[in-house]
């Protein structure tokens, strides 16, 4: 790692260091735009439930009403839409996969405007959950129409990350917003903790607790991301001689999905916490809150299953052994022992399987224990919440922290040539 942050500030390596400077700066606008609270709107203080998610992946925009709130979490809700209706759901969903390059440009175009869609339908729903159902409708579709056009422009930041850029833009912008919130999740933990203690000794020793707990779950986080399973692959066209001895590999990891399950099943289980703003319903009322919300057992439960079920469908999502099976054997390459064709699409599923179930159980218990500790110890629901957010960050910048490795890799073989 060290080697590699050396390396950067190589004179041969200037237009790397000024992508950095450029990530950087762009994440400072975000940053900067996300102190400016939209006119009409207060700063809303004290918890908001399941939302403090939406809260700490728009870097605390949320509460602050700011022209960001939403973040870009309409555009991952859309790309999470689209990308189920290509599961031959639709049609002409399926048939854009299969077009290639135009295709993905297509879908690109029609995930970037659903996204901007459900970004106005939650920015007219949300100034309703705080202000209330009195205010003139006029002042909800103004207020709508700024944060569509906040998330439109972190859309186009993100763009200019990619491209300009180190990392996946959008990905870097949610990794940004959740850095920003983490300092005041530990200060509410040390002031719920320490001063009013009866015992300082254990309020100490409590406080001690969480943050290895926290620090556990970035060392799991990164040996979750870094594992995985090496399928031998042996070509009938090519020697081992050809690759200088070294034995060819398909790598699988063990969390391919990455923390979109944890995304996903958090942003489902916020639904029945927004549904509570728009009904009285008692009945209504005392089911999401007994069976819905993460606080009681049947909803952490419903959660943790969420997030197992989602790992499942999100890594086939992304990893299709037909595919894989098809792309061997046009370029003559198998399974030592495994028959090419249907047989390699089996073999590479049930692999593929196991290790999947592996890692939803190892995310899946990364998610849950500051859930667990928080209702042991009482602490604010944020930080209960505190677990998703780092899983998420932590899995981001192992990511960008991968992409910055190869570019300073490739640009070092370049040299030597």
């Amino acid at each position: 790692m060290f080697a590699t942050f050396k390396q950067i500030f190589r004179s041969s390596n200037k237009d790397l260091r000024v992508r950095i400077l450029f990530t950087l700066g762009v994440l400072f606008i975000f940053a900067l735009g996300n102190s400016i609270t939209i006119p009409g709107m207060n700063v809303i203080s004290g918890n908001i439930g399941f939302l403090e998610l939406f809260n700490a992946m728009s870097g605390g925009g949320l509460k602050q009403f700011s022209i960001f709130a939403l973040g870009v979490m309409p555009y991952i809700t859309a790309s999470i839409i689209i990308q189920i209706l290509q599961m031959d759901i639709i049609p002409y969903f399926k048939e854009l996969k299969e077009m290639g390059e135009e295709g993905r440009r297509k879908v690109a175009k029609i995930t970037r405007y659903s996204g901007l869609a459900i970004a106005f339908i939650q920015g007219f729903f949300y100034p309703m959950m705080f202000l209330g159902k009195t205010q003139e409708p006029m002042l909800y579709f103004k207020i709508a129409l700024i944060l569509t056009a906040g998330t439109a422009f972190l859309l186009w930041l993100g763009d200019q990350i990619t491209e300009k850029g180190i990392g996946n833009g959008v990905s870097l912008i949610i990794m940004a917003g959740i850095v920003n919130t983490l300092p005041s999740m530990f200060v509410t933990a040390f002031t719920s903790l320490i001063p009013n203690a009866s015992n300082t000794l254990i309020a100490w020793l409590t406080f001690a607790i969480f943050i290895l707990l926290y620090l556990g779950i970035i060392v799991g986080v990164i040996f979750v991301q870094e594992a995985e399973r090496r399928i031998p692959i042996q070509y009938s066209n090519r020697s081992s001689s050809s690759y200088g001895g070294q034995q060819t590999f398909l790598p699988l990891r063990l969390n391919s999905a990455s923390v979109m399950p944890v995304i996903i099943a958090s942003v489902i289980m916020g639904i029945p916490s927004i549904i509570t703003y728009f009904t009285k319903n008692a009945k209504v009322l005392s089911f999401l809150n007994n069976y819905l919300s993460t606080s009681t057992p049947v909803g952490f439960i419903i959660y943790i299953a969420l997030i197992i079920i989602f790992t499942y469908i999100y890594t086939f999502l992304t990893i299709n052994p037909e595919e894989l099976s098809k792309n061997l054997n046009k370029n003559g390459g198998y399974i030592p022992g495994i028959r090419p064709g249907s047989e390699t699409k089996k073999y590479i599923s049930k692999v593929l399987s196991r290790i999947t179930f592996l890692g939803a159980i190892f995310i899946s218990i990364i998610a849950a224990l500051p859930t667990i500790f928080t209702s042991i110890t009482g602490l604010d629901d944020s930080i209960k919440l505190g677990g998703t957010s780092i899983l998420i960050a932590v899995g981001v910048l192992v990511e960008t922290y991968k992409q910055l490795e190869s570019s300073v890799a490739s640009r070092n073989y370049n040299i030597r040539r």
